[in-house]
This record gives structure tokens, sequence and C-alpha cells, in this order.
């Protein structure tokens, strides 16, 4: 069975990214896959446990929480509101950063000094985090051996024109979480970075400068904006491969609490473990 160990990295004092590494099961590793949520997301939400646990037969896998997801040591509950509020993508992409140069560098803080394999280190994000990825392939090629985006974004542009006012009004906006009905902030910062940075987080734009092998698994049932995003990007980039999951929504069917395994997520992680086989060599 697969099993897991859990550490916390430190890159800033008020800055902890919570992780799972999940050891291989097979006879030895052939890299590593760091695994990102996305907005709203964490580690220990739905199929990301599951994740961890089917790729984790002959890969090193690392699924963790950005440090300003909202978070924190309950891992499963919103309790840390006030990061999520300045949870910007420049704080995501040091996260990010921090966590590819951990293992690297094989400086992990596990309890039992191993490290996971840093031959080859591929990034698969889900959702915005599908974005975060590509833009941090964009941003390192030379740290990654490939990007693995599951419905993912094509614009980090995730708020509505109201949220945007309020934001620019009023320094904070709310944003309502579906499940849990808490009221959310979202401080002008986020919006303060997405201005500043406009011309590095445009995907869509500098797609075609890509030079790191990349895939987009995409359930057919997947949000239209999310479809009509990543056609945006194959047609900037035509080397992209673009996938997709017969059937499977956003999640691929799959919900919170996990209830099992569906056609379209196994079929996801089929797509996945091929894609990655095919540039492990």
């Amino acid at each position: 069975m697969p099993y897991f160990t859990s550490f916390q990295l430190t890159p800033a004092a008020d800055r902890i990214i919570r992780a799972d590494w999940y050891r291989p099961s097979g006879a030895a590793s052939r890299g590593t896959v760091l695994v990102a949520h996305g907005y709203k997301g964490f580690k220990n939400y739905g199929m990301f446990p599951r994740i961890g646990e089917l790729l984790s037969v002959d890969y090193d896998v690392i699924v963790f929480n950005f440090s300003h997801n909202g978070v924190g040591e309950e891992l499963t509950e919103f309790t840390e509101l006030e990061k999520f509020a300045r949870n910007t993508c420049s704080l995501e992409q040091e996260d990010l950063l921090a966590l590819v140069e951990a293992v690297r560098g094989g400086v992990l803080p596990a309890d039992d000094g191993s490290q996971p394999e840093a031959g080859r280190l591929f990034l698969l994000g889900h959702s915005k985090g599908g974005g975060g990825v590509l833009l941090f392939g964009l941003d390192h090629a030379e740290l990654v051996d490939g990007i693995i985006s599951w419905n993912g974004i094509a614009s980090f542009d995730l708020y509505s024109e109201e949220e945007k006012r309020m934001m620019r009004e009023e320094g904070r906006a709310f944003t309502v979480n579906a499940r849990t009905k808490q009221q959310m902030p979202l401080d002008l910062v986020i919006l303060e970075d997405l201005e500043a940075n406009a011309e590095r987080f445009d995907l869509v734009g500098r797609i075609g400068s890509l030079r790191v092998p990349a895939v987009l698994i995409q359930g057919e049932r997947d949000g239209k904006h999310l479809l009509a995003g990543s056609a945006r990007l194959k047609e900037a980039q035509p080397e992209l491969e673009w996938l997709m999951v017969p059937g499977g929504d956003h999640r691929f069917n799959t919900v919170h609490p996990y209830e099992g395994d569906t056609e379209a997520f196994l079929e996801a992680i089929r797509l996945t473990r091929q894609w990655l086989e095919g540039h492990s060599r």
C-alpha cells in the first residue's frame, strides 16, 4: 500500500507550506511529481490524497498546500482567512519555487532524513494550480522536466467585476465558499499583483515560448470558459498536448468528502501516468 509522511516547509516567518510526501511503492522512483491545488482548494480536499496514492506506484509524489490558501494546521477547514485574503499569484509562485528548490537541493525536512528522487521533477496542477504550474514552467524551464495541467485555467483573473470594484473602492471584497458558506476575504493586494504582473501572468501570450514538455488533461464537461481557454493555449502553442477525458467534469466527477474513484478520474490518472512514463526515460 502507498504510504506518506507529512512535512512543513517554512520559506518565511509567516509562510508554512504543509505537504504530504507519498513514497513510491515500486522498486525505484522514476522522479518526483509536485501536485498543486486550485482556488479555494487544499491538499486534503476530495481527490488530492488519492492522486498521491495512485501516482506513487513508481514516483515520489508531494501533495501540498500553498502557504496562504487559508487552510491551517486543522488541514480540512479554512481557519486562516486573513492569509487567504492576501494569497497573490506571486506568493504561490514563490511557494512553488521554494518547494522545487528544496526537492532539487535534497533538503526537504523529512523526519527520517530521506529525500525524493530529484533527477526528474514534474509539476501537476488542478484548475488555478494548472495555470500556476504552466507559469512556473515559463519562468523556470531549467528547474522542471514536465508540466501537467488538470482542467487548468488560462487566465489568473478569477474575480467578478463586483469583487474587483470592492477591492478597489473598499480595499477588500468577499467571495462565498459554496461548500462551507464562508465569506472569504479578498484584499486589494491580490488585484494589484495581477495588474503589476499582467505581462508575466499572460499565459496565452507567453505560452508560445514554453520550453518544457506540457500536457493539458481536461474533462469534456469542464467549464466552457476553461475549455475555451485551453483552446486558446493550444492555438498559441501547437506543441502543447491536449487530452480529453470523456464525461469528466471539473473534478473528474469526484466529490468532497471523497466517495471513491470515478471512471473519469481513473482515466485522468491513466493519461497522466502514460504521459509521465513517456517523459521519464
